[in-house]
């Protein structure tokens, strides 16, 4: 166990000097110096990293220690291109990103120590869908709410803003595993087969039908698409695991491809994105506003000029591209780390999905399966929508890359989701006996409290006493 304990601390260890170094070099190429504020806010962040792992040695010793050190890695890479992206343009964002990443490993490290079992959500279920929603609708708030690039999902206070959808998605999906892990079974019943595909029976359409009807409201009201397909992705992903029928993905898929071509004739600014796509290099497209296809191209001309290894830390200029250091930050790293760096930032995703996927198959719990089958493949569509967009194989969305772009609102949101990969991590990795003694009495308790909602509902005062001799 020690032997463990310390390849896991020299692991993050590793990490951080990698960190270190890279900052190091971007500060020495743009500035001739390690600002000193930077240097203190950097070692903050180190020791809230230690901190936090010392916490999941204690709270969630079982859990996978592979994630941890990749949204490190992946957090350092995004924050030190942001500073380098500040010193072209003389701005602050980076410094902001790093007090962002401070409140981020606080909150995560909040979630380790007082969420000792995330089976509880479970029993909050609705109370999740009701506060998911809210966060949803939010920005359509007359005098919070803000619209920014062209899309409302934001509130504002001052000079401060908030993406509540970020949140919304957590939520969401607590609500969604919650739902069908009640309802799996009749989920998975068939109904007639057309050309070899068992489709699930019409009674049963209506949950995808009023999600899908949600995401195309999203994407009317608030002129998001990237939100409204990543909402929608999310449940059909997990009504898949849930039932393990095929004909899901594929009535999700067919639903998918029809709202993208209804809201590319019907929007705007989602044709004007299509045609971006299919066309950025003609000059017509190219000089349009709005909706033109220049930052595209010159997204796309960065990352040709990094070649393989790309200019450099502080040699390039990827200040020229519009929104570099957020919607464009993986272009911005294309052009100095190369192609090399952006396989390496892909990897790095690679192992924290993997590590979810593995989770996901190995826990026990139904609920706990869902939710991190769930939660691992936002953030892979998530990336792929990005990187897809970026490099011309779909059309671009308007979603970041998470732990990279700057904004503190997707970083909290995504560092919350990594912190629950680790909990449910932690009990997919238990000992079977403790699992299994675990499981049994929080499905007695559960048992347990339903049997006295329903005496209470029913009139009967004596029912918990009855319920308790019972178990007795």
């Amino acid at each position: 166990m020690i032997a463990t304990r310390l390849r896991q601390f020299w692991l993050l260890a590793f990490t951080m000097m990698l960190s270190f170094l890279l900052f190091f070099q971007m500060f020495e190429r743009t500035l001739g110096k390690f600002p000193v504020r930077y240097a203190i806010l950097l070692a903050v962040i180190a020791a809230l990293f230690v901190a936090l792992w010392g916490l999941l040695l204690k709270f969630q010793p079982y859990a996978s220690q592979s994630i941890l050190p990749c949204v490190m890695m992946l957090t350092a890479i995004g924050t030190s291109m942001i500073a380098r992206i500040d010193a072209e343009l003389d701005t602050d964002v980076a410094y902001r990103q790093l007090i962002w990443i401070c409140v981020a490993l606080v909150c995560t490290a909040c979630l380790v120590v007082f969420m000792r079992d995330y089976r509880v959500l479970r029993r909050f279920s609705y109370v999740s869908m009701v506060i998911g929603i809210l966060l949803l609708l939010s920005p359509m708030l007359p005098v919070i709410g803000k619209e920014i690039g062209g899309a409302r999902i934001w509130i504002g206070f001052g000079d401060h803003t908030l993406q509540p959808g970020e949140f919304a998605k957590l939520f969401l999906a607590f609500f969604f595993a919650a739902y069908l892990f009640d309802h799996r079974d009749q989920l998975a019943v068939g109904g007639k087969k057309v050309l070899g595909i068992r489709l699930p029976r019409v009674k049963d359409l209506g949950p995808i039908i009023v999600i899908w009807v949600v995401s195309m409201g999203v994407l009317v009201i608030q002129h998001d698409l990237g939100t409204s397909l990543l909402y929608f992705a999310m449940y059909v992903s997990m009504l898949y695991v849930a039932t393990g029928r095929k004909s899901w993905m594929a009535i999700g898929f067919v639903a998918f491809v029809v709202g993208c071509a209804v809201a590319a004739r019907v929007f705007a600014h989602v044709g004007y994105r299509v045609t971006a796509w299919l066309h950025p290099f003609d000059t017509q497209v190219y000089n349009q506003y709005p909706g033109g296809s220049s930052q595209l191209v010159k997204g796309l001309f960065g990352i040709a000029s990094g070649g393989i290894f790309g200019t450099g830390i502080g040699q390039g200029h990827p200040s020229i591209t519009p929104l570099a250091n957020s919607d464009f930050i993986y272009s911005s790293i294309g052009e100095e780390l190369g192609l090399t760096g952006m396989m390496a930032v892909l990897v790095l995703y690679i192992l924290i999905i993997t590590s979810g996927f593995i989770t996901a198959m190995k826990i026990r719990d139904g609920f706990g399966k869902l939710l991190a089958a769930g939660l691992v493949f936002t953030m892979a569509f998530q990336v792929f929508t990005v990187v897809g967009g970026i490099t011309l194989v779909i059309p671009l969305t308007g979603l970041t890359m998470p732990y990279m772009a700057a904004g503190g609102s997707s970083l909290i949101a995504n560092y919350l989701l990594a912190g629950l990969l680790i909990l449910i991590s932690n009990a997919a990795n238990r000992p079977v006996s403790d699992t299994v003694s675990d499981t049994f009495e929080y499905e007695a308790l559960a048992a347990i409290r339903e049997r006295e909602l329903k005496e209470k509902a029913a009139g009967n005062p004596g029912g918990r006493h009855a319920v308790q001799g019972a178990t007795a």
